[in-house]
Formats: structure tokens, C-alpha cells, sequence
């Protein structure tokens, strides 16, 4: 089968590989429609993880079972389904308590695992054209309808990019309806924490970014974007809320409440944009939450940076501000998305009408155009914000 497979520092190639198979019972066989680029494809592409060439790339699958092996009771040949990124046992104590990004049998070396990731044990990814799937009854997640339907791209956005969104705004940030909420990075993640705090009845949400696609797209979904190449966001952010009007007696709270750092450890320094800050989100958000709120980190923050960037160090050990937190009383939740928390209730929502996530897609292609299109996103080109590929 052919496969997009990490080759060197910014560099993939579509080879072919030996077709995935069922290796244990309890394995299903996907046929994949559709595999989305991420964000967290271009640290590897980037050089900044310990990703290995020949390393097939991909986490974001939506398919038709194949195959499954004589255990599998839930899905059958046939059956149209999406597999969350974090592939878990169902079963180890940390599934039974429904943190399935945690499973302690699903990688030797430590809690949790992925596809197509380097360091989250060795499984395949899913930017080919099929998938072994282990555990298949707890991984599959049948949605309805048929491939290349009106809700691909809304059901391919369920394996990672919308329940990490909707992870950030409900589960880390707590998002309730009325709050003031920023999100700083406009990327997929970003966007969809934005519409995730949109759909739970934010009264407000910024986006901040520097990208003009995303900015534009922020707007589409119904958040204010803010342009921090203008100035300092958080600025422009309390003077937005000044121009609102702060109700009487509430002047003080000119931030917001609930703040998402969809960026991670690439963030770049303000005062010199050629350096890299991994520091600059948090700092920015601890000026701008407000007291008693809370603030989400969505984005990667690595233990270990084998290639850091200008301005970076190898290990990304952060110097936040941990005073002016604690004065504020202000709650930080980190943690990798617990998919399966959140899968049926968001393809649910898909299929009543009442999310449509594919707002974010700008791209498609076949398994073919893979370089060509992470070299758009690596860069931020061509209005790139995501992108599906096509391998059948």
C-alpha cells in the first residue's frame, strides 16, 4: 500500500509499504477515505521530535472496515467509522475511568499512545491506504452515512483536530455560557477550541494570530480576530472590552475569563520575530486572564526539543509566572485529549446540524500531493489551514 512516510527534516515522501494486517483478534482492518494533516505532523516534519525515516505519518483517520479479527463484536466489514488518535486497551484502569489518553497497555514505555507519532509506540500512521486498528471494538466509532458524503470532512475532524478543540474549551478551560474567552493560535486547534467555546455559549471569544487566512477564517466562525503583528494582544484585547462597556462595578475584570493557548513551545517572541519564546503565551495569558479564571493548554510543550529553534533551548523548560497566577487564583489544566469522552456526543452534534467543523478545511488532495501540501502548512501558504487527503 502507499503511505506518506517522514523521510528527513522537512521532508516526506509517499513509498510504498507492506500493507497493514490484522495481527491479534481483537484488530480491525480500516480501508481509509480520508487522513487530515495536523499541526502536531509538522514537529516531526519540522525535525523537533525523535521521529525515526520510515516512520509512516498520521493520525486523523475516517474509513470503511475491511476486516476484523474473530473477536470483534461492535463493527463489521462495511461499517464506516473514525478512529480517535489515542488508540487505548478499553479496559486498564485508566480507560474504565474514561482516560483513554492514558491507557496503561496500549505502549510498553509509558501511559497513552498514537499513530503515526514518534515516541507513542509503534504503530503505523494513518496517511495510507489502510489501518490496522487494535482493540477495534473500543477504537471504531461507526458514523453514519457513506464515503465522500456532505459530512467527511466533519466526520475526519472527529478523530483528533474537533474533540481536542472541544477538550480545550469544555473539559481544560471550562468554558460556560456568557464567558469572555481568548484563544491565542488560530490554527485548527485554535479555531475549533474558538468555535467549541462558540457552540457552549461563549459571549465573546478572540483569536489571536499573526496568519491573514486564519484570521479571516476566525471571523467566519463568529470570533473577533486580533492581529498581534498590530500590537500587543493582550492590549488590544482589554481595549476591545473597554469599548464594550464593562458593567458597573465590574471594571476590573477588563481581560476575560477563560483563556486557551492553542500554540505550544514554537511560539514566537513579539519583540523579535525571527526568535521562537515557548514562554510568550503563558506570560500573555497570565496578564490577561481574569481573577479566578482559567487557563487551557492545548498546545505541545515536549520534554525534549532535538532540533530547537532560534531563541529555544532543548529542553523547553519554561519560566512562567507562577506569582501573578497564584495571586489571581487562577486554575491551568494541561493534558493530552481523552477522545473517546467526547466522540459520539460531537458526531451527534455533526448529524443534528448543530456543528459543522469543517468550516476549518481549505485543502484537499490524494496521498500524492502530501509534500506539496505540508510544505504549504509548514509555512503557512496558500491559505492553508487544513488539509484531508484522499487515499482511496
Amino acid at each position: 500500500m502507499r503511505a506518506v512516510v517522514y523521510a528527513d527534516v522537512r521532508t516526506v515522501e509517499v513509498r510504498e509499504v507492506p500493507d497493514a494486517t490484522l495481527e491479534a483478534e481483537t484488530d480491525a482492518l480500516v480501508r481509509v477515505t480520508s487522513t487530515a494533516l495536523c499541526g502536531t505532523d509538522l514537529h516531526m516534519y519540522d525535525g523537533r521530535t525523535s521521529a525515526e525515516p520510515g516512520l509512516v505519518l498520521g493520525h486523523e483517520p475516517l474509513g470503511v472496515v475491511q476486516e476484523v479479527g474473530s473477536a470483534v463484536q461492535t463493527v463489521r466489514p462495511g461499517t464506516r467509522v473514525v478512529i480517535p488518535t489515542h488508540l487505548f486497551c478499553g479496559t486498564c484502569v485508566m480507560c474504565a475511568r474514561g482516560r483513554s489518553a492514558a491507557c496503561l497497555r496500549a505502549r510498553a514505555e509509558g501511559p497513552g499512545a498514537a499513530y503515526g507519532y514518534a515516541g507513542m509506540g509503534p504503530y503505523r500512521g494513518a496517511q495510507a491506504g489502510l489501518l490496522r486498528v487494535p482493540w477495534a471494538d473500543a477504537n471504531c466509532v461507526p458514523v453514519p452515512g457513506e464515503p465522500g458524503d456532505a459530512y467527511e470532512d466533519d466526520f475526519v475532524l472527529l478523530a483528533d483536530a474537533f474533540v481536542t478543540g472541544w477538550h480545550a474549551a469544555a473539559t481544560l478551560a471550562g468554558v460556560e455560557p456568557g464567558d469572555t474567552v481568548a484563544v491565542f493560535g488560530a490554527g485548527t486547534i485554535g479555531l475549533l477550541g474558538a468555535y467549541s467555546a462558540l457552540l457552549r455559549g461563549a459571549g465573546v471569544v478572540y483569536c489571536v494570530d499573526d496568519v491573514d487566512a486564519r484570521l479571516d477564517k476566525a471571523g467566519e466562525i463568529g470570533a473577533v480576530p486580533i492581529d498581534f503583528r498590530r500590537g500587543d494582544p493582550v492590549e488590544q484585547i482589554r481595549a476591545d472590552r473597554a469599548r464594550a462597556g464593562l458593567p458597573l462595578g465590574e471594571e476590573k475584570l477588563g481581560g476575560v475569563d477563560k483563556v486557551i493557548d492553542a500554540v505550544g513551545f514554537q511560539a514566537r517572541d513579539r519583540e523579535r520575530p525571527d526568535q521562537e519564546r515557548p514562554d510568550q503565551v503563558i506570560s500573555d495569558a497570565a496578564r490577561l486572564v481574569n481573577p479566578t479564571g482559567a487557563i487551557a493548554v492545548a498546545g505541545v510543550y515536549p520534554d525534549r526539543d532535538p532540533h530547537p529553534g532560534p531563541g529555544a533551548d532543548g529542553h523547553e523548560n519554561l519560566v512562567a509566572p507562577w506569582g501573578t497566577l497564584f495571586s489571581k487564583g487562577v486554575a491551568v489544566r494541561f493534558g493530552r485529549t481523552h477522545d473517546r469522552r467526547y466522540t459520539v456526543l460531537l458526531r451527534d452534534l455533526v448529524v443534528a446540524g448543530r456543528a459543522r467543523p469543517s468550516v476549518v478545511v481549505t485543502h484537499h488532495g490524494a496521498l500524492a500531493d502530501a509534500p506539496e501540501l505540508y510544505r504549504s502548512f509548514d509555512r503557512r501558504e496558500n491559505g492553508l489551514i487544513k488539509a484531508v487527503l484522499h487515499p482511496s
